[in-house]
């Protein structure tokens, strides 16, 4: 905004300059017609008034003080032809230096005058006079005004260019202030605020970009709380529904066991054909049994992991990624766990514990790595989770595969949602090759309000 503002006074000043030089060429040129009238009308008065006082003189002596008369007049050169129309030596002017370049001169000067004074002495005329205008001393005059006029205009614009550059640079700092305020808050760093200048303009719009940063910030601050009582609530449900699972169903599926293994013993005290059908029978029960027993186990592993709060949390880290490898023995899985607390919350381990199990799934199952290592470490009060792999990297079809594209799963937006409610941040970075999963969590979240 600077640049373009200077450039507008720049245009000014030369739309000016413009308008002062059309109006000097005007004035000068007119100038220069009355200046070289003037002298032509002095020179027949002078001829006269010479040859009337040196009527007894000789011709040599007479073109000579003609000549001496003749220089010291100015716009105009007079040469002294004898009677024969030659030149007199006398009589032949000297013409002086120009100062004004041509094209100025070819600007200013007026249309070519010539006129012929005759020289009468006693009747017989002697010789004649050529007068031709010469308006090159008006020329010079008018051009070292305007030479000495566009330098002092020229050294004062600059100035003011200068001046007004420092100016608008002071005015518009603001400007920049309102700029870097506003890539915080796209940045969600609503604790951004500028200061309020000293302009009424521009101190309105600090000030609406102030409570705008304020009203963003206190509504980021309620969704935090909502979102943090939703994730409360929905692990209260999956703490719930375990319970449920494991208290109700599991001992309804113990009791089917039993009760199959007591057909069985049953079955085997009577007579065939009897017995065998009985038997097949109980062997399917037991096998159905096992396999929803096998399903109830992995439920209740997903809705509440085993062990999550009654040992430490890296421990249960390391079985997750221990885990993790034995089901793809054909991919090397690491797992670099630094001093952990032995747990930070019940949101923030299962937050943690989530977002591993997740970034593990997406890099096991979708990025075609042949090593993936998961590393997390507690720097600065908060939670740094890492998991990299050399696989494909983000690709359109990957993208999808791990839940950032349209239609893609809920895999990276439930993480994101998670890590977010609780003021977290989450980032995909490639890497050579592969990618990388970053996480950062605060190290413990608010106490939640009361419903």
């Amino acid at each position: 905004m600077r640049a373009r503002l200077m450039v507008v006074v720049v245009l000014i000043n030369l739309v000016a300059a413009a308008i002062s030089g059309a109006v000097i060429i005007h004035k000068a040129r007119t100038a220069t017609e009355v200046e070289t009238a003037a002298s032509l009308a002095v020179v027949e008065p002078l001829v006269a008034e010479t040859l009337q006082a040196l009527q007894d003189a000789p011709l040599s002596g007479l073109f000579r003080t003609l000549a001496l008369r003749f220089q010291g007049l100015r716009h105009v050169r007079v040469t002294l032809l004898d009677a024969a129309n030659r030149p007199s030596e006398a009589g032949t002017p000297r013409e002086g230096t120009r100062r004004a370049p041509r094209w100025f001169a070819r600007l200013i000067a007026p249309p070519a005058q010539r006129h012929e004074v005759p020289l009468v002495l006693r009747g017989a005329r002697i010789g004649t006079a050529l007068v031709t205008a010469e308006p090159s001393d008006e020329i010079d005059e008018v051009w070292g005004y305007a030479l000495a006029l566009g330098l002092t205009g020229l050294s004062l614009s600059l100035a003011m260019l200068a001046i007004l550059s420092l100016a608008f640079g002071r005015i518009l700092s603001p400007l920049a202030q309102l700029a870097a305020g506003l890539t915080r808050l796209e940045q969600q760093d609503y604790d951004a605020r500028v200061d309020r200048p000293d302009t009424r303009e521009l101190a309105v719009i600090a000030t609406r970009f102030n409570r705008l940063a304020e009203a963003l910030g206190a509504a980021r601050a309620a969704n935090l709380r909502l979102t943090r009582r939703l994730l409360t609530a929905e692990e209260d449900e999956r703490r719930r529904t375990a319970l449920e699972l494991h208290d109700e169903f599991g001992p309804c599926l113990f009791a089917l066991e039993a009760n199959s293994s007591s057909i069985a013993r049953i079955a085997a005290t009577l007579d065939e054909p009897a017995r065998g059908r009985l038997i097949q029978r109980t062997d399917d029960i037991a096998a159905i049994v096992t396999r929803v027993q096998t399903i109830n186990r992995a439920l209740l592993n997903r809705l509440r992991p085993a062990g999550l709060g009654q040992v430490p949390l890296s421990r249960c880290l390391e079985l997750l990624v221990r885990d993790a490898a034995r089901h793809h023995p054909e991919i090397a899985v690491e797992g670099r766990f630094a001093p952990l607390r032995p747990g930070y919350g019940d949101l923030v381990d299962l937050t943690l514990y989530r977002c591993v199990q997740e970034g593990l799934t997406n890099a096991l199952r979708h990025a075609g790595a042949s090593r993936v290592a998961v590393e997390v470490a507690e720097e600065e009060g908060s939670l740094r989770l890492t998991v990299d792999d050399d696989g494909s990297g983000l690709t359109g079809e990957r993208s999808e595969d791990r839940g950032e594209g349209r239609g893609g799963g809920r895999g990276l937006a439930g993480m994101r949602e998670r890590v977010e409610g609780l003021g977290g941040r989450l980032a995909l970075v490639p890497r050579e090759p592969g990618t990388s999963l970053r996480i950062a969590l605060p190290s413990g979240t608010p106490e939640e309000e009361a419903p």
